[in-house]
């Protein structure tokens, strides 16, 4: 088991949340990020299939088939579009994602951020988080709600092409100020 690690690794990212967050205004949300993370049923977890490199999580579901410490998360955490599935309204439409609000949908962002930052190391760039997305969920079709979708994939978007400062600038002056 890797505690030092995996500790070591929730609080780098965490603080980068924080970071990222607090320099948009989002201070309550930067201060509790990511808190279930330090539970037992998703600490252990993490402990026992740390790498380094990628969610402790995704190696738990390769082991067993599906991650007790995801399920948990994303139950916790608004700022994962996950917590947000329910049945549509209309019952033709089954399950689907529900609108996120702005301020999860920011949170999510600056969580993508920071774990491409976390996991990449001194390799990163301000690509990958869009990169990362584009691979995988922004092929969720009805999973995550359209205009969720869009605002992520826009602010990703101007991440890539215009930097983290201009970036954070726009979110903290024209979309939280609405």
């Amino acid at each position: 088991m890797k505690v030092w690690q995996h500790l070591r690794t929730i609080n780098h990212h965490k603080s980068l949340v924080m970071k990222h967050c607090f320099k948009v205004g989002l201070y309550k949300q930067g201060l509790l990020h990511d808190m279930s993370k330090y539970s037992p049923t998703e600490f252990l977890v993490g402990c026992r299939y740390y790498q380094g490199t990628r969610s402790p999580n995704n190696a738990e579901r390769e082991a067993t088939g599906y991650s007790k410490a995801w399920l948990h998360h994303k139950g916790r955490n608004k700022h994962h579009y996950e917590y947000w599935i329910d049945y549509s309204v209309d019952p033709g439409e089954g399950i689907v994602g529900q609108k996120m609000p702005i301020k999860y949908v920011i949170e999510m962002f600056m969580d993508r951020v920071a774990a491409s930052k976390t996991y990449q190391g001194s390799n990163y760039t301000d690509r990958q988080p869009l990169e990362y997305y584009e691979k995988g969920a922004a092929k969720l079709g009805k999973m995550i709600h359209p205009e969720t979708a869009a605002l992520l994939h826009f602010l990703l978007k101007m991440l890539a092409e215009e930097g983290e400062e201009k970036t954070f600038r726009y979110i903290r002056r024209k979309i939280l100020k609405k």
